[in-house]
């Protein structure tokens, strides 16, 4: 699928702690994979700030960090894949990979351990992205 050179994908991510932000967006980069458009970042350190983000649009995928507080990131996948009409693809950040079970309760649609490895973030959010792309009616671009 081509791309446009002025489209881009927009990504919100959740994290109380802004050095989780900030290492999840100098992982990613401004283009994860070649094949894929730019990626503008929105960043939410509150649930009401995520919340109003996905109620607004426009957002293309979702990274919360499970271990943020109060509300942890896998509780918030879970509440706005219940209430988002359309939600997002979630990539959900987790303390350890023996908490893949809770990313799977949350209902996101991949996970990655923290700290964050840049390679294996990359490869779930161009995978995510890809499939976000591929599944846009001409209406929606």
């Amino acid at each position: 699928m081509a791309h446009t050179t002025d489209e881009t994908l927009t990504v919100l991510v959740y994290s109380d702690d802004r050095n989780t932000r900030e290492q999840v967006t100098l992982a990613l980069g401004r283009r994860p994979a070649a094949d894929l458009p730019e990626l503008r970042y929105l960043e939410c350190a509150t649930v009401p700030a995520v919340l109003k983000a996905l109620e607004r649009g426009g957002i293309d995928l979702c990274i919360l960090d499970g271990e943020a507080v109060p509300a942890g990131g896998l509780g918030v996948a879970r509440q706005i894949k219940d209430e988002i009409y359309g939600c997002p693809p979630v990539l959900a950040l987790i303390g350890r990979p023996q908490d893949s079970w809770l990313a799977a309760w949350s209902r996101a649609d991949a996970a990655i351990s923290q700290p964050v490895d840049p390679v294996a973030l990359g490869e779930a959010v161009a995978a995510l992205l890809r499939a976000r792309v591929e599944g846009r009616t001409p209406a929606r671009r």
